[in-house]
């Protein structure tokens, strides 16, 4: 049966209705300071003394209605228990993110995010120590690109691949580059070398639009949506095509190693000048990437999402080698918790295959010895 015969005209409006309540709500845009350069210059001004006092965008939003229709809508009457599952599940996330959404900016959006994120395991800093002991290699002669050239080359990649896309120069972010919707923004202040952009093209491009792209052309919106905490999944699977493609290196690893003991340090000490010190006196960390590992873990008032990098790389290894559904990840914002529901949609013509893969993905290339075992030796 095909998927115009199968979803029914309930099962159609009820889709549209739960997407047109939630389609606002994009965390990510909503933690980005809209005075981060000057709170970065304010900050190294002061001699690292004075804390960034961040300011976000206005969040309007009436949680008690949302939460209100999101919970009238008619789940228990979808026959099938896997599409009736999917929905539930998806409708409490969003439940939760209207409580982190709407207390950004605050005290309490740390507490929302232990809740949605959760924080940093003894196994994630256990992982994250053994990357940083590692010896760090020959740093070479890699010329660095500008935010110009950056733009061209994902350019160029998405060109090749075929991908929809808009691409833009944003003055106020944290990350190099970052994928909205079906818009990349690329950070105006970025100066990364080539490698770095091929793993931002492979990271953002190939898997955070890809998903975006797939999702789009579903029969149904709930993908485009997401599953519940679908982050980790999301997030190991740009990192896993980085290393599928061959652009992983040791300092990326430690990177994202950092980016774990930082949420560590903002859970216990709750003090930027703390963490930004302890990156910086501790682990040798340049003031400029010191600063911005810092932001990331303190942004909206805490945000605990950077420890499940490593993490969810380990997961999507694991998937990568073990699951014959694996693909089905890429079909839109899957979780590897709801794989097999998903999976059990496509198979019965609710859902479609990915239609687009990761090209890392789709054609990895083979790593050396050494860098096998570091990433499989993260567990």
């Amino acid at each position: 049966m095909s998927a115009t015969e199968l979803i029914t005209a309930p099962l159609r409006k009820l889709d549209n209705e739960l997407y047109d309540l939630v389609k606002g709500f994009n965390i990510l845009d909503s933690v980005s300071p809209v005075n981060y350069r000057q709170e970065k210059a304010a900050f190294f001004e002061s001699s690292f003394s004075r804390s960034p006092a961040f300011v976000y965008a206005t969040q309007k939003v009436d949680s008690f209605c949302l939460k209100r229709s999101l919970f009238n809508l008619p789940v228990d009457k979808l026959a099938d228990p896997e599409l009736s599952q999917l929905y539930s599940d998806v409708i409490e996330s969003y439940v939760d993110k209207i409580d982190q959404y709407k207390s950004i900016g605050t005290a309490d959006f740390l507490y929302e995010s232990f809740r949605y994120y959760g924080e940093p395991s003894e196994k994630d800093i256990r992982n994250a120590n053994f990357i940083l002991h590692l010896p760090d290699p020959d740093p070479g002669s890699n010329e660095m690109l500008c935010a110009d050239e950056i733009v061209s080359r994902l350019e160029q990649f998405a060109q090749a691949e075929g991908y929809e896309y808009q691409i833009r120069l944003e003055d106020s972010m944290i990350a190099n580059a970052l994928v909205s919707g079906t818009t990349v923004k690329v950070n105006r202040s970025a100066s990364v070398s080539e490698t770095e952009v091929d793993a931002l093209a492979h990271h953002e491009l190939g898997v955070h639009l890809v998903t975006t792209l797939n999702a789009r052309r579903q029969p149904l919106k709930i993908l485009s949506m997401g599953c519940p905490v679908n982050t980790m999944t999301q997030e190991g699977l740009a990192i896993l095509s980085e290393y599928l493609a061959g652009c992983m290196t040791l300092p990326r690893l430690k990177v994202l190693a950092l980016r774990v003991l930082a949420v560590e340090s903002m859970v216990e000490e709750n003090d930027f000048k703390k963490t930004f010190l302890f990156l910086k006196e501790q682990h040798n960390v340049v003031d400029d990437q010191a600063f911005t590992i810092t932001a990331r873990v303190y942004r909206g008032g805490g945000f605990t999402k950077d420890y499940l990098y490593l993490q969810g790389l380990h997961q999507m290894l694991n998937a990568y080698e073990t699951r014959p559904d694996f693909n089905n990840l890429l079909s839109g914002k899957v979780s590897i918790e709801h794989l097999s529901v998903i999976t059990g949609l496509i198979n019965k013509g609710y859902l479609l295959k990915p239609e687009l893969i990761s090209p890392a993905i789709a054609h990895p290339q083979d790593n050396d010895a050494i860098q096998k075992f570091i990433t499989h030796a993260i567990k």
